[in-house]
């Protein structure tokens, strides 16, 4: 006979597990940076963790970006048609891409391949006991771990960013004048019209915070796997699914103080 479950111990057994991931995630932070200033001695470990996160993660970036720079073009010109002139078109591709498709779109693909990724590898190692064999042999596992990866995810997100925003204007250009009747250089004068370095920075300053927020995540996730390969797989889900709500809450609360007026 099916026993329904008592809502009360629920909501009581799902609000002690966010206070435990939270005092988790805050120990883990603490220990990241006690361990930072160390972090150049191991910078090979890092290097490795910049190819992985960053060149092997490019192609993938420019193929999502050309068609969101596209989308973002046609978009704008239906918003446009009829109530606003299409020089203005760059400006609204430009600014929506610097600011924030290229940051947070960037960030979404990068969750999903590369925090699934660190959260399989270590939860592996957890759950082969790789990592009690770190501390047995006295290595830090979060300095010889966490750090090199977190460090790679503060590097490599904008440098990915600053492709991603420059493709995805590209392929907007390319979108304008192919399929919208737009010259290049209506599209250009406009990218150039309202353009601020300051949108420049702070879109590249959200894509640093959300290189550590999937570094991190994937690193906790990791961590606290257990139960072999079903946790393995339970922790890559939630590692995913939990940097990219925070990546948008990050997003929102970043854009507040960035750009709010």
């Amino acid at each position: 006979m099916f026993k329904m479950k008592n809502p009360f111990r629920v909501v009581g057994r799902k609000t002690t597990l966010f206070f435990e991931d939270l005092g988790g995630i805050a120990l883990l932070i603490k220990n990241l940076l006690l361990g930072l200033p160390g972090s150049f001695k191991r910078f090979h470990l890092t290097t490795e963790q910049m190819l992985f996160m960053g060149v092997n993660s490019l192609p993938l970036i420019l193929v999502t970006s050309i068609f969101t720079g596209g989308v973002a073009s046609v978009q704008g010109a239906y918003m446009f048609s009829d109530y606003v002139p299409m020089r203005y078109l760059g400006t609204a591709v430009g600014k929506t891409v610097i600011m924030e498709l290229g940051p947070v779109l960037t960030a979404l693909v990068v969750a999903g391949r590369v925090g699934a990724a660190i959260a399989a590898e270590l939860g592996t190692m957890k759950v082969t006991e790789q990592i009690d064999a770190l501390e047995t042999l006295a290595v830090d596992p979060v300095k010889y771990l966490v750090v090199p990866r977190f460090v790679a995810g503060i590097i490599m997100l904008p440098i990915l960013t600053v492709f991603a925003d420059f493709i995805a204007i590209l392929g907007g250009l390319v979108v304008s004048v192919s399929f919208l009747h737009i010259s290049a250089s209506t599209f250009l004068n406009g990218l150039k019209l309202f353009f601020r370095l300051r949108d420049v920075w702070g879109g590249l300053f959200k894509a640093m915070t959300f290189g550590g927020i999937i570094a991190l995540i994937g690193c906790y996730q990791g961590f606290k796997t257990i139960g072999g390969a079903e946790g393995v797989g339970r922790s890559t889900t939630r590692a995913v699914v939990l940097a990219s709500v925070l990546i948008l809450v990050t997003d929102y609360i970043l854009a507040s103080f960035l750009f709010g007026t």
